[in-house]
């Protein structure tokens, strides 16, 4: 705050310009940043906001809360498609018609901002009218209110039209086509805007001031954890984690950083269009992978488990954006890693099961103990550093060795040892 006011408060505030970038799917830590920026501007008292653009789209409830907040903000914002080979799709062509200018660098695009379901599948018919109409009024009061072609602007909603930035120009869309930031700047010096009120007003940037807000820590994180091939491995850790921990009760750090990756990676996916029956072959994968271990199905199971796992880590997330997609140069390595894992998890779970108890009762059978006091059959037999009662159904003399045989309440079962004298009266040679 002391660094706001005394920015505010410094000379030619009036010609500060605060630098935004989003170029990251819109989701809530976009909401975030955005509302932070804006806030800056308002207490520095800079002449506008840019607002650096890249996206593929994104969550349509963050989206209008963005546009409600650029259409409301104190100061002009200016949305600018940048750098060459970026777009502003989907959600994003929504905040480039919310602008107060609206900007494209040559070589991007626009549009393609047709609703699609959560799963990125196509609507049913009557939700799909709905939900169609509605973006479709959103866009036409966005582009109407800011003096730009509601005509064209619909169509990129109904139709899924995209234009270049040469046709976004043509067709009204946008205000200017600029090179870079210094041309874009010297283009808005003197322009009088169009709020989003009615109200007209004057930039003036002789000498314009740049003030850059970088995403905080916080909004770096909600970002990352929001991208696809992120959220799929959040996802797959939380389950291994999960799952090691009910394997191996009481190892705790598993299951806490289990559950820790699995809300993490359900926040990701209440952002990200999900396919559930993706998620359903990914655990039907793993349940191959278990089965494995216990039929021997002489890898069939595995494969079984593999196509699965593979099928479901690439239908997980359905965009027809790349840039939302969970990519194969993750998915490939990550099954196999999995495979592994789960196997080796299991087997070894497995074996510790088959392996015979080194404590408590059960630990003694089959040890060799010796006898205290003699057997005929009842005596005395140490073992394991204990005197128990044994009887033997072979007279065994004191200091002979036994076997336990079996653990019968208090008592042992013993019998004599392969290869020990057994009674009185035997001696060597």
């Amino acid at each position: 705050m002391p660094l706001l006011a005394a920015l505010a408060s410094g000379a030619g505030a009036g010609q500060r310009v605060v630098i935004l970038t989003l170029s990251d799917s819109i989701q809530p830590a976009s909401l975030r940043y955005l509302e932070r920026g804006l806030a800056t501007a308002d207490a520095t008292g800079a002449a506008l906001t840019i607002i650096d653009l890249n996206t593929p789209g994104g969550l349509l409830s963050s989206l209008r809360q963005m546009t409600t907040a650029i259409t409301a903000a104190r100061r002009p914002v200016v949305v600018y498609v940048t750098p060459s080979g970026a777009q502003a799709a989907s959600a994003g062509f929504f905040l480039l018609m919310a602008a107060d200018v609206a900007a494209m660098a040559p070589g991007t695009n626009a549009g393609a901002a047709h609703p699609v379901a959560g799963e990125g599948a196509e609507l049913s018919k009557t939700m799909a009218e709905k939900v169609t109409n509605d973006a479709a009024a959103l866009i036409r009061s966005l582009a109407v209110q800011r003096g730009r072609s509601s005509e064209w602007a619909e169509k990129a909603v109904r139709e899924s039209l995209s234009y270049t930035e040469r046709e976004a120009l043509d067709k009204k869309l946008i205000d200017v086509v600029a090179l870079d930031r210094a041309e874009l700047l010297k283009w808005l010096n003197g322009r009088t805007v169009k709020r989003f009120d009615g109200k007209m007003e004057t930039i003036s940037l002789p000498a314009p001031e740049i003030v850059r807000v970088d995403p905080s820590a916080g909004d770096k994180l909600l970002s990352a954890i929001a991208h696809p091939n992120i959220a799929y491995l959040l996802l797959l850790l939380g389950m291994v984690g999960i799952y090691f921990e009910l394997s191996h009760p009481g190892a705790v750090l598993p299951g806490v950083l289990g559950g820790i990756s699995v809300l993490l990676a359900l926040f990701a996916l209440s952002v990200l269009p999900v396919n559930y029956v993706g998620v359903l072959l990914i655990v039907l994968g793993i349940g191959f992978f278990v089965l494995e271990v216990k039929v021997a199905s002489y890898g069939l199971l595995t494969a079984a488990g593999l196509v699965s796992f593979v099928l479901g880590s690439l239908m997980l997330i359905r965009s027809p954006f790349p840039a939302l997609r969970v990519g194969l140069a993750v998915v490939l390595p990550t099954a196999l890693a999995v495979a592994f894992i789960v196997m080796f998890l299991l087997s070894r779970v497995l074996r510790s099961r088959r392996e015979q108890p080194l404590t408590g009762a059960e630990g003694l059978i089959g040890e060799t103990a010796e006898v205290a006091v003699a057997l005929g059959p009842d005596g005395k037999v140490f073992v394991h550093g204990e005197y128990w009662d044994a009887f033997s159904r072979a007279p065994v003399p004191k200091g002979g060795k036994v076997r336990v045989v079996k653990v019968v309440g208090k008592r042992l079962e013993v019998e004599p040892a392969v290869g020990r004298v057994s009674g009185p009266g035997t001696g060597e040679g």
